[in-house]
């Protein structure tokens, strides 16, 4: 059974609970369900973040999102999907990202939600700049990053 696949990019803060709750009661057969949040941290490359603004490209951002899932679901038996990520302006502790995967069993809804994060971080057009005492700065890619996409070989 293929299960659904939510995707949302605005600047609205997101739940965490009622996301979650929303999953478990349309998937009384998922076993596990695996989130993962990302936040705004006070702290990037050794300066101090005041905040953070968050750009995309709309339509385009979403297409890459839902191809990512897509490349999830064609390697796991995962039920639900849902990739909520904010966009303008975020202070410090706000939410930005949560990847929402349930499945029958444990081990494919964690390494589908990493998945999906580590493609999110490299392949989804989103520009991040942050407010630091020294000015504004837009955010770079990091070697890690991909690091972390390549392990997992091509999308699909």
């Amino acid at each position: 059974m293929s299960g659904q696949t939510f995707i949302r990019v605005s600047p609205e803060d997101f739940d965490l609970s009622e996301e979650t709750a929303r999953i478990r009661a349309a998937n009384p057969q998922s076993g596990a369900i695996v989130s993962f949040v990302g936040v705004v941290r006070n702290k990037n490359d050794g300066s101090d973040v005041a905040a953070m603004s968050l750009e995309h490209y709309p339509g385009m951002t979403e297409k890459a999102l839902g191809a990512i899932i897509e490349s999830a679901r064609a390697r796991w038996s995962i039920d639900d999907v849902t990739v909520i990520h904010r966009v303008g302006d975020l202070a410090v502790g706000d939410q930005i990202v949560l990847a929402l995967v349930s499945s029958a069993h444990r081990r494919e809804a964690f390494e589908a939600c990493e998945f999906i994060m580590d493609w999110l971080k490299t392949e989804a057009p989103f520009w991040k700049k942050e407010k630091t005492p020294e000015g504004e700065r837009w955010v770079d890619a990091r070697e890690s990053d991909d690091l972390a996409r390549d392990r997992w070989g091509t999308r699909s």
